[in-house]
């Protein structure tokens, strides 16, 4: 583990974390990693991995220990639960998060605070190498892995590098989720990757989402705000839900891919979260 450059115990439930050095690029990204109790599966554990690691990783094992306890009344196994993030104590770090996130070929942006770089996007080949061929590996070393089930979630960005990662690399993940996808970020560019997307016959599970006020409407506590309008204006260009609709449309046409969309009730582009995380659970390590 000559990579690992520290270590600790998180707060969520038996949770450890690890920083772990990027062998190509020398970056240091937090993985934490939740293990079931008891012995893993003949094939391994199956597993879900998930992007914004400190943003995510508290309610996913909240939402894993209050579920798998009990299958019969939930239908949820045991499962590993992986999470990249940073080495800080906040739930997001904006500026990497863009370069990690954001697909190749990526652009420049204004910094997000007076006297800080400009914002870059594009780094996701980068964040993918590094998940598919270091962080994979070392949770294996620390238990079995089932190679059939392996879930990938991502939110906004998130799911826009899901998607991307879909498209460029079908082979990696048999469960893909993402909630909110920024679908539309950077003039559309991963249409593209739509076009030319090649499942090579695998059977692949996607499912895709929003939240009720990630459409044509506001949520009704920002009618009539200062920023109505902006916010509006916005929506119309992102196309969150109706993005992700057409996305799940598109998707089910391929043999052997079976993808859906939901709507989250009430929920705007953050507060989601919670929600699609447990979902991104129950996708994945559903036993029926």
């Amino acid at each position: 583990m000559t990579n690992v450059m520290a270590e600790g115990l998180a707060s969520a439930g038996g949770t450890r974390w690890y920083d772990l050095r990027d062998e190509a690029s020398g970056a240091v990204r937090r993985v934490f990693v939740w293990l079931p109790p008891g012995d893993a599966p003949q094939a391994g554990w199956p597993a879900l991995m998930m992007t914004d690691g400190n943003a995510v990783i508290g309610t996913a094992v909240d939402a894993m220990r209050a579920q798998a306890f009990y299958p019969s009344g939930t239908n949820i196994g045991w499962g590993v639960l992986i999470a990249v993030g940073y080495p800080t104590e906040d739930a997001y770090d904006p500026f990497r998060r863009s370069w990690d996130l954001g697909p190749p070929p990526g652009s420049s942006y204004p910094p997000f605070w007076p006297d800080t770089p400009e914002v870059r996007t594009g780094g996701g080949a980068e964040m993918a190498r590094f998940l598919l061929d270091q962080v994979r590996p070392f949770v294996a070393g620390l238990a079995p892995l089932d190679p059939a089930r392996q879930g990938l979630f991502g939110h906004s960005f998130g799911g826009l590098f899901a998607l991307w990662l879909l498209f460029t690399r079908p082979e990696a993940f048999s469960h893909v989720i993402a909630a909110s996808p920024a679908i539309t970020w950077e003039d559309s560019f991963l249409l593209d990757h739509l076009a030319a997307f090649d499942p090579q016959g695998r059977r692949l599970r996607v499912h895709l989402s929003a939240g009720e006020w990630e459409g044509d409407h506001l949520a009704p506590f920002q009618e009539g705000a200062a920023d109505a309008a902006t916010r509006l204006a916005d929506k119309a260009k992102t196309r969150t839900l109706a993005a992700a609709q057409e996305m799940a449309v598109a998707l089910a046409r391929h043999p052997g891919v079976s993808a859906q969309y939901e709507t989250y009730a009430g929920e705007t582009h953050m507060s989601v979260l919670p929600v699609a995380v447990n979902r991104a659970i129950q996708t994945v390590f559903a036993l029926r």
